[in-house]
């Protein structure tokens, strides 16, 4: 059922958890998916999260822990004991299990997977585990469908039969040859239209797309999407088949990125969410805080080397705001447009200049459009003096913005730096500095010499 889970239900919740109501909080929770019970625990102190938690039918609980925030279920867990920390794994599938375990410290892993019953579940995490963060290796499941190219049809449904116990949702059946390598994939459509006496290798699609366990996480999301993948398999360097990655890793991988770039555009340096301690959140913080303010103290002695210029004509002052916040604001939308093309690899080869090309052009006529409104606008409240100087010096500077937003992203990634950076705090300061340069030197040239 669907139902919009507000603060009033939340107290209801600690207020049956306090009188250990527990008719109630069952009922509720019957009527939850794990998603929704993850969230009202996310809003509950860790004794009633922990009390509630045990009510949780076993079904779903694996779940449930899996949907939780990371700082919530690492509170959970340690109050649970190994051997029902490796219950809880049982029931989730070899990646998530991983991911899971992961989080434990090392002497509390090597615990855990002695209390896990299935050996091959145990193997198959302790394996997983061991891959690097960040590549397919660690973001793969152990459980597949894989049938050898010498079988029939009748032997392959078999083999399914026997595979699926393991398998929640089956994506694909891979076609793997004598020696374990993947050699292609076998349509459930195709199977089942197939004679029964037919061999796997006469009907199988040799023309599949995979990865093998090295590979970046980024890689991987990439090729989901691009050719509108649900699941992909990967392969050792041997290229024996060892895993599938199914779309919904991939999704997080996507919404972590994105999450990371959104931070670094906005001047945060560390991966931190609302939830964090209060230092942690400040230590991610205060670095670009710091550029932002030292690039303050810089704009300000540029602004005390025209002191004189603004004693005889104070009006310049009027234009300070202006100029520092229209070149903040043009490289902003210049750089995060380079930023979003890199990410979608649309930024590649040829298509750099045309990009470049196009970008400045944009900043061209929004600097004529922008330039032309000022213009007319001190015209009315001062002299036609400064409003040439304000106009030719707005438009002067939205080009150099448009410029450096899309200068500054393609540097960094040339040599390996996250290209968001260049979105957030370093641009907008940088721009404003150079800006109130550039007007001042605008201001002595056309309108104080006079």
């Amino acid at each position: 059922m669907q139902f919009e889970i507000t603060s009033e239900f939340i107290n209801s919740f600690k207020k049956a958890i306090e009188e250990k109501n527990n008719v109630f909080l069952k009922e509720q929770l019957n009527e939850f998916y794990a998603q929704d019970i993850a969230i009202i625990i996310n809003q509950l102190n860790l004794g009633h999260a922990s009390y509630l938690f045990e009510l949780i039918e076993d079904d779903i609980a694996a779940d449930v822990l899996l949907e939780l925030d990371e700082d919530k279920r690492e509170d959970l867990l340690a109050t649970f004991s190994s051997k029902e920390i490796a219950e809880q794994l049982d029931n989730m599938e070899s990646d998530d299990a991983a991911d899971v375990i992961a989080e434990l410290p090392q002497n509390i892993q090597e615990e855990v997977l002695s209390h896990i019953e299935d050996i091959e579940q145990a193997s198959d995490i302790a394996e997983l585990i061991n891959f690097e963060e960040g590549t397919a290796g660690s973001l793969m499941a152990k459980e597949l469908v894989s049938i050898y190219a010498f079988e029939t049809v009748t032997a392959c449904i078999e083999q399914i039969r026997k595979q699926t116990d393991n398998v929640d949702v089956l994506y694909a059946v891979y076609v793997v040859d004598n020696n374990e390598r993947l050699i292609g994939m076998l349509s459930l459509k195709k199977l089942i239209m197939s004679h029964p006496l037919a061999r796997v290798d006469e009907i199988y699609e040799p023309d599949i797309q995979f990865v093998k366990t090295s590979t970046t996480s980024d890689e991987v999301s990439e090729i989901m999407q691009k050719y509108d993948l649900v699941v992909l398999p990967v392969v050792d360097q041997l290229g024996r088949l060892v895993g599938r990655i199914t779309i919904d890793d991939v999704f997080d991988v996507i919404r972590e990125t994105a999450d990371e770039n959104i931070q670094r555009m906005s001047g945060i340096s560390d991966d931190v969410d609302s939830n964090d301690k209060i230092w942690r959140l400040s230590r991610a913080r205060i670095p670009w805080l710091l550029v932002g303010m030292c690039g303050g103290i810089v704009g300000s002695r540029i602004i005390g080397g025209y002191e004189e210029e603004i004693k005889i004509h104070p009006e310049m002052a009027y234009f300070i705001p202006l100029i520092g916040a229209m070149g903040g604001n043009v490289g902003v939308q210049s750089s995060a447009i380079i930023v979003q093309g890199l990410a979608n690899n649309t930024l590649l080869g040829d298509n750099i200049l045309p990009k470049l090309g196009k970008e400045l052009g944009v900043g061209i006529i929004n600097g004529l459009i922008c330039s032309a409104l000022i213009c007319g606008y001190s015209f009315l409240i001062e002299d036609w003096q400064l409003a040439a100087t304000v106009s030719v010096a707005l438009f002067t500077v939205i080009i150099f913005a448009s410029f450096l937003g899309t200068f500054v992203p393609l540097t960094m990634n040339r040599f390996k730096i996250n290209p968001a950076l260049a979105t957030g705090p370093f641009v907008t300061t940088l721009n404003d500095i150079i800006g109130i340069t550039i007007y001042f030197l605008m201001g002595r040239l056309l309108y104080t010499s006079f």
